[in-house]
């Protein structure tokens, strides 16, 4: 199915003239420098693509004959490859390996193009040009060093000579013979094709090789059945394999808009046919860009009124939209998530997503939160690289399902809240707690809980949200009654009163008595007030709350605070 709808992504973009996806039998390579050469083979300079300053030089793009795939063994491209293949550069010590590949690279050239007339021009300078030549060039020394990828221009001709119309001509009919040699049926298109042994490297998977990963891979024993070895366990054609890999690799390219990072999960998405949300999507869950960071806010903000202005009218429930998460596993992919649906059904689950997860909060905070943005602040010591591996694909798979979120992302933002003295409850992981709860209320019914609301609700039946609304005035009465203090009973006692509030409670409730008899009478009348309402609530303190009670005594906590700060700020 992955591969299916892959194929017919590339099929898409393929009939599109407007689109920059590969042909079959070439892909778009970076290509920092080109020889270029007289008709007659003579060496003229070394043109550099690259441009930027430092570290962000960016090589430019070309349109090139598909690369082979290596590992340890010789194996050269067609017009192109990096300067040891191209010049016989030896930098690790083996110069015999070496002059193996830049012979392997004269030979491919000579058996499958050697009789055009401007591949001869370039046979006839690999043959002629020495090192001591190229050394006097002023990148030369750069190329030794990095290894380039390498390719040939004419000095009259604009395009390259992989370009030219006659190696274009070629190239593809050698590539039309080698499909007619039928060896199988494939599994993606159900035709009877050659099938391809060893599938192109997918690239651009946040934490693999930089040789790239495979989706479909055999290279072990244990792997294939009936004696069938690599890609002949699981046979996808060569026309079939070329389509979902470059689609793959074009969705996952650098510059790519329909891939985003969702905690190890690298994430792209597409839909049948060219669609405004297949356009939108990743600023739903992407961190907002520097360059205009209310883009995000405007495209979520369209979400929401999409249901009266008819935003996505054209997208309805007869187009489909994909969803994939991959993630690294050793030379591999791992697949962490597959999603298929309508547009309608998916926006209506991100609707209820940014809904579920909407709270009062300081105006400061940004309005909707990004997927990282909810991860890294559950994760320890708030940093990318804590973020539970498995977490990120179950949250997102549970956004797209419209299914309860995962347990693990109340235990986490609760863990976190304990172990954050200095900020306990911030409003993103209060909007966690208030979204997990409210979702799983809705799942599993009960008679006796509340929705939690989206700003503070006096009359909710939670002990552990009174609780919470009683650590909260405590808290507050003691700043009121040493103004500038450093340690409040947040950092000293949140965890207790939260987790056993018997332990704590009682002790706190005598040191208001101190507290308060600092205050003036107005401020003082005020608060006990406010005690006595929250009091009445309560009938005793439980020796335990669980999980569920310890999430709605955040919210609870979070939400009287923000009250006392609303309250002021209309003051």
């Amino acid at each position: 199915m992955i591969l299916q709808a892959l194929k017919e992504y590339y099929d898409r973009k393929a009939a599109d003239p407007d689109s920059d996806i590969a042909s079959e039998g070439w892909e778009f390579k970076e290509i920092p420098f080109i020889v270029v050469l007289d008709s007659d083979g003579s060496f003229i300079s070394i043109e550099d693509t690259r441009e930027g300053e430092g570290r962000q030089k960016r090589a430019k793009a070309f349109l090139v004959p598909q690369g082979v795939k290596r590992a340890s063994n010789i194996a050269a491209n067609l017009l192109w490859d990096t300067a040891g293949y191209v010049f016989g550069i030896d930098k690790k010590g083996n110069p015999e390996r070496a002059l193996k590949q830049k012979k392997a690279f004269i030979e491919r050239l000579n058996n499958e193009l050697g009789d055009i007339p401007v591949v001869k021009s370039v046979l006839k300078f690999l043959n002629d040009i020495t090192i001591d030549r190229l050394e006097k060039e002023s990148c030369w020394e750069e190329i030794v060093e990095s290894n380039p990828n390498i390719t040939f221009r004419l000095i009259n001709e604009t395009n390259l000579v992989c370009r030219h119309p006659d190696v274009v001509e070629k190239i593809n009919a050698l590539l039309k013979t080698k499909k007619d040699d039928a060896s199988g049926v494939c599994l993606v298109t159900g035709e009877r094709t050659k099938i391809q042994q060893l599938h192109t490297s997918i690239k651009g998977v946040y934490g693999t090789q930089t040789t790239g990963g495979n989706i479909v891979s055999f290279n072990l024993d244990a792997f294939r059945s009936y004696g069938k070895k690599q890609g002949l366990n699981a046979p996808v054609g060569v026309e079939a394999e070329f389509a979902y890999t470059t689609a793959l690799n074009t969705l996952l390219h650098k510059d790519s808009k329909q891939r985003i990072l969702i905690g190890d999960s690298t994430t792209v998405f597409w839909s049948e046919k060219k669609s405004a949300f297949e356009s939108d999507f990743a600023f739903f869950f992407k961190e907002p860009d520097k360059d205009d960071p209310d883009v995000g806010t405007q495209k979520v903000k369209a979400l929401f009124e999409s249901v009266e202005t008819g935003a996505y009218r054209e997208d309805d429930s007869d187009t489909r939209f994909y969803i994939l998460g991959l993630a690294p596993n050793a030379a591999r992919i791992a697949i962490r998530f597959w999603q298929v649906g309508t547009i309608s059904d998916f926006a209506a689950r991100i609707r209820q997503y940014f809904e579920e997860f909407s709270i009062i909060k300081p105006p400061n905070e940004p309005e909707y939160y990004s997927i990282w943005r909810i991860l890294v602040n559950i994760a320890t010591q708030d940093k990318t690289e804590n973020i539970p591996p498995n977490l990120a694909g179950d949250f997102m798979r549970s956004i797209l399902e419209g299914t309860p979120y995962p347990a693990t992302l109340l235990q986490a933002a609760i863990r976190r809240i304990r172990s954050d003295p200095e900020y306990r409850v911030k409003p993103v992981r209060a909007a966690i707690i208030k979204a997990y709860l409210n979702r799983y209320n809705r799942f599993y019914p009960n008679p006796n809980q509340k929705e939690v609301s989206f700003k503070l609700d006096p009359i909710h039946p939670s002990i552990g949200y009174q609780l919470g609304r009683l650590f909260a005035t405590l808290e507050k009465i003691q700043e009121e009654a040493n103004p500038g203090i450093n340690t409040t009973i947040r950092e000293r006692y949140y965890g207790a009163a939260c987790a056993a509030p018997v332990t704590v409670f009682a002790n706190l409730l005598r040191l208001k008595n101190h507290h308060l008899a600092k205050l003036e009478n107005k401020g003082r009348v005020k608060f006990e007030r406010l005690l006595g309402e929250i009091m009445e609530k309560l009938n005793d303190f439980p020796a335990h709350l669980d999980l569920h009670e310890q999430g709605r005594f955040a919210i609870g906590y979070y939400h009287q605070r923000q009250a006392f700060f609303q309250s002021k700020d209309n003051t």
